[in-house]
């Protein structure tokens, strides 16, 4: 069994490497093989954080993140090095103690993704984890904007969950207005929770949709604050109070003879460490479609 899972930054794994002066100066220093020296410490500094898109049932139209505190982000597509504390630790007879006693120190293991190693790192990372000798544990450095993309990661983010007049299957009319309106649930409205910890630190992140875009198929946008008001038949002939739209033109004016309706939202997703402290602020957008058939009034002579 493993235990102690930490994610390091390069500054926490260099507490339990030993770096050779040549080794700092070199750009591309090669793996020594030698048990409790830092053999990738390149790999070791440069890995960053990437965040994987969360799910969903909508379209991923695009996501952009930033951070309260102004600091640049990671580069995309690599992750954290993993070091663990092997459990049991080895044997007094292994070679992995290097002639010193059981109990002074231990032997952890280190895990570095590929994304983030350079091309001499990657030959050595093939063989597996790499194993080192420290006398106190390594100190993880925890990045709170790493954890709150973790717990974004965690939530269902959908598209809107559309309801439109005239309904899908049916028809309107040219110049009748048009009412469009979201579903509200967690997921397709929000508010949507989910935490992630690490070393101590817990970061507890809420998304909510903040604005909905419509693009309404005959070339108008029309941008929401809120999740629209449903439909009643009782309504008649009144406008929606917070977002509707009214045709000019039939649909029979547009390939397929139907409006293409899409519905884009923004998710704004506020982040903050429990017990306070650092917090920021992540945005995703995730979009629904459907499409509508309206036709011109018929005047009979």
């Amino acid at each position: 069994m493993l235990k102690h899972l930490v994610p390091l930054t390069g500054a926490a794994l260099l507490a339990g490497c030993v770096l050779s002066p040549a080794a700092s100066a070199n750009p591309d220093p090669k793996p020594t093989g030698k048990v409790g020296e830092c053999t990738v410490i390149e790999v070791c500094v440069s890995a960053g954080v990437g965040g994987s898109p969360g799910g969903g049932g909508g379209r991923d139209s695009g996501r952009r993140g930033k951070r309260s505190s102004g600091k640049a982000g990671p580069p995309a597509g690599a992750g954290p090095c993993i070091v663990t504390k092997m459990d049991p630790q080895p044997p007094a007879s292994s070679s992995l103690w290097e002639g010193r006693s059981p109990g002074k120190g231990a032997i952890y293991t280190r895990v570095c993704p590929l994304a983030a190693a350079g091309a001499a790192a990657a030959g050595a990372l093939a063989g597996g984890p790499q194993t080192f000798w420290a006398e106190t544990a390594p100190v993880a450095t925890v990045d709170p904007a790493q954890l709150a993309q973790e717990a974004l990661d965690k939530m269902t983010l959908r598209g809107p969950d559309i309801g439109i007049t005239p309904r899908p299957g049916g028809k309107g009319v040219v110049g009748m207005p048009v009412w469009m309106w979201t579903t509200k649930s967690a997921e397709t409205y929000g508010p949507n929770s989910a935490s992630a910890s690490a070393g101590g630190v817990t970061v507890t992140a809420t998304a909510r949709v903040k604005r909905i875009v419509w693009s309404m198929g005959d070339g108008a946008s029309v941008t929401c604050t809120t999740a629209g008001t449903p439909y009643k038949t009782s309504y008649g002939k009144r406008n929606s109070p917070d977002c509707g739209h009214r045709y000019s033109k039939p649909s029979s004016t547009e390939p397929g003879g139907r409006f293409h309706v899409s519905a884009t939202s923004t998710w704004q997703v506020d982040w903050e460490v429990d017990g306070g402290g650092e917090s920021g602020e992540l945005s995703e957008t995730r979009t629904s479609d459907v499409d509508i058939n309206v036709a011109e009034v018929q005047v009979l002579n």
